[in-house]
Protein backbone atom coordinates (compact mmCIF):
# COMPACT_ATOMS: atom_id res chain seq x y z
CA UNK A 1 0.00 0.00 0.00
CA UNK A 2 0.93 3.33 -1.06
CA UNK A 3 1.07 6.82 0.78
CA UNK A 4 -1.16 8.85 -1.15
CA UNK A 5 0.07 12.91 -1.37
CA UNK A 6 -3.16 13.33 -3.74
CA UNK A 7 -6.02 13.17 -1.09
CA UNK A 8 -6.06 16.37 1.24
CA UNK A 9 -7.28 15.63 4.66
CA UNK A 10 -9.04 19.04 6.22
CA UNK A 11 -10.01 18.43 9.65
CA UNK A 12 -12.17 20.93 12.69
CA UNK A 13 -12.63 19.79 15.53
CA UNK A 14 -15.03 21.35 18.43
CA UNK A 15 -16.04 20.50 21.90
CA UNK A 16 -19.35 19.34 22.65
CA UNK A 17 -20.11 21.35 25.74
CA UNK A 18 -23.94 20.98 25.80
CA UNK A 19 -23.48 16.77 25.14
CA UNK A 20 -24.68 15.34 28.26
CA UNK A 21 -22.17 13.21 29.63
CA UNK A 22 -20.46 12.28 33.25
CA UNK A 23 -17.93 15.21 34.61
CA UNK A 24 -15.41 13.28 33.71
CA UNK A 25 -15.94 13.10 30.55
CA UNK A 26 -15.00 15.18 27.44
CA UNK A 27 -16.80 15.00 24.17
CA UNK A 28 -15.82 16.38 21.05
CA UNK A 29 -16.64 16.66 17.04
CA UNK A 30 -14.77 16.54 14.43
CA UNK A 31 -15.49 17.24 11.11
CA UNK A 32 -13.47 16.02 8.24
CA UNK A 33 -12.92 17.02 4.42
CA UNK A 34 -11.45 14.13 2.26
CA UNK A 35 -10.51 15.99 -1.64
CA UNK A 36 -9.35 13.45 -3.83
CA UNK A 37 -7.22 15.10 -6.54
CA UNK A 38 -5.92 12.17 -8.00
CA UNK A 39 -6.42 11.38 -11.32
CA UNK A 40 -9.04 8.43 -10.45
CA UNK A 41 -12.20 7.74 -8.22
CA UNK A 42 -11.40 6.35 -5.61
CA UNK A 43 -13.99 4.47 -2.20
CA UNK A 44 -12.66 5.14 1.51
CA UNK A 45 -12.46 1.27 2.70
CA UNK A 46 -11.31 1.68 6.28
CA UNK A 47 -10.07 3.88 8.84
CA UNK A 48 -7.38 4.03 11.64
CA UNK A 49 -7.57 6.24 14.88
CA UNK A 50 -5.07 6.64 17.62
CA UNK A 51 -7.10 9.36 20.13
CA UNK A 52 -4.34 10.11 23.20
CA UNK A 53 -5.63 11.90 25.89
CA UNK A 54 -4.11 14.39 28.29
CA UNK A 55 -2.76 11.41 30.50
CA UNK A 56 -1.20 9.72 27.88
CA UNK A 57 -3.91 7.00 27.81
CA UNK A 58 -4.13 5.82 23.95
CA UNK A 59 -6.96 4.36 21.86
CA UNK A 60 -7.20 2.78 18.67
CA UNK A 61 -9.98 2.65 16.33
CA UNK A 62 -9.79 0.70 12.72
CA UNK A 63 -13.24 -0.57 11.04
CA UNK A 64 -14.21 -0.53 7.72
CA UNK A 65 -15.58 2.98 5.98
CA UNK A 66 -16.55 5.75 8.23
CA UNK A 67 -20.03 6.67 9.93
CA UNK A 68 -21.39 3.68 8.48
CA UNK A 69 -20.31 4.14 4.83
CA UNK A 70 -17.46 3.35 1.97
CA UNK A 71 -18.38 6.12 -0.03
CA UNK A 72 -16.70 6.67 -3.84
CA UNK A 73 -15.17 10.65 -3.68
CA UNK A 74 -15.03 11.19 -7.48
CA UNK A 75 -11.68 12.95 -8.99
CA UNK A 76 -11.93 16.68 -7.91
CA UNK A 77 -14.76 15.89 -4.97
CA UNK A 78 -14.41 16.31 -1.78
CA UNK A 79 -16.65 14.11 0.96
CA UNK A 80 -17.58 15.51 4.40
CA UNK A 81 -18.59 13.70 7.54
CA UNK A 82 -18.84 14.20 11.43
CA UNK A 83 -17.99 12.44 14.11
CA UNK A 84 -17.24 12.31 17.91
CA UNK A 85 -14.90 11.13 20.48
CA UNK A 86 -15.30 10.85 23.99
CA UNK A 87 -12.03 11.38 26.52
CA UNK A 88 -11.15 11.41 30.07
CA UNK A 89 -9.11 14.60 29.78
CA UNK A 90 -10.13 18.08 28.27
CA UNK A 91 -7.07 17.93 25.96
CA UNK A 92 -6.04 15.04 23.64
CA UNK A 93 -5.15 14.57 20.00
CA UNK A 94 -6.24 12.27 17.11
CA UNK A 95 -4.08 11.03 14.03
CA UNK A 96 -4.78 8.49 11.55
CA UNK A 97 -5.36 7.35 8.12
CA UNK A 98 -7.47 5.95 5.50
CA UNK A 99 -7.27 3.27 3.36
CA UNK A 100 -8.75 3.88 0.04
CA UNK A 101 -8.88 1.94 -3.30
CA UNK A 102 -8.78 3.37 -7.04
CA UNK A 103 -10.63 2.44 -10.11
CA UNK A 104 -7.59 -0.14 -11.26
CA UNK A 105 -7.42 -1.92 -7.72
CA UNK A 106 -4.44 0.21 -6.50
CA UNK A 107 -4.70 0.62 -2.76
CA UNK A 108 -3.61 4.30 -1.01
CA UNK A 109 -3.31 5.02 2.55
CA UNK A 110 -4.26 9.03 3.05
CA UNK A 111 -2.04 9.96 6.69
CA UNK A 112 -4.01 11.76 8.91
CA UNK A 113 -1.91 14.44 10.60
CA UNK A 114 -2.06 14.57 13.92
CA UNK A 115 -4.99 17.60 15.38
CA UNK A 116 -5.82 18.38 18.40
CA UNK A 117 -8.95 18.02 21.39
CA UNK A 118 -9.21 20.55 23.78
CA UNK A 119 -12.08 22.30 25.85
CA UNK A 120 -12.01 25.85 25.98
CA UNK A 121 -9.53 27.93 27.51
CA UNK A 122 -7.72 24.85 28.80
CA UNK A 123 -5.05 25.70 26.27
CA UNK A 124 -3.23 29.30 26.47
Amino acid sequence: MQASTNIQIKVETTFLNDYPTDEDSFPFAYKIAITNNSDSMVQLINRYWLITDGNGKKTEVHGAGVIGKQPYIKQGETYEYSSGAILDTPVGAMEGYYELKTETGEWLQAPVDVFSLAAPNILN
